[in-house]
């Protein structure tokens, strides 16, 4: 009795090779997603305009504004959690746009450490 493979599955070296091609494709493309994301600038306003960031796609601080009414003294706590919050908000943008671009190259393909 001989079992029959799905189609598209075997074939050999010429299926093989095809698969090598397809792979070569996604890994360019991805190389050229991750290039276009890394010169995209991403920006996170928090405290109702109290402190905003501005960030490369390569997750580098490019500019940090705080208004003077929210630095003072008595409460450091408050300043320290709106730049965390704003930093956390833009590293959260950069992260989705990348695996959103990444999920549409790899057509929702999730292979770990590959982005």
């Amino acid at each position: 009795m001989k079992s029959r493979l799905p189609q598209g599955f075997g074939g050999g070296p010429q299926n093989m090779n095809s698969m090598i091609k397809q792979a070569q494709k996604m890994q360019e493309e991805m190389a050229k997603a991750t290039e276009q994301i890394e010169q995209m600038d991403f920006s996170a306003t928090v405290g109702g305009g109290a402190v905003s960031i501005l960030m490369s796609g390569k997750k580098e601080v490019k500019s940090l504004t705080i208004k003077p009414e929210v630095v003072d003294p008595e409460d450091i706590d408050m300043l320290q959690d709106l730049l965390i919050a704003a930093f956390n908000e833009c590293m959260k943008q950069i992260e989705d746009t990348s695996s959103e671009t990444m999920g549409k190259i790899t057509g929702g393909l999730n292979v770990p450490g590959l982005f």
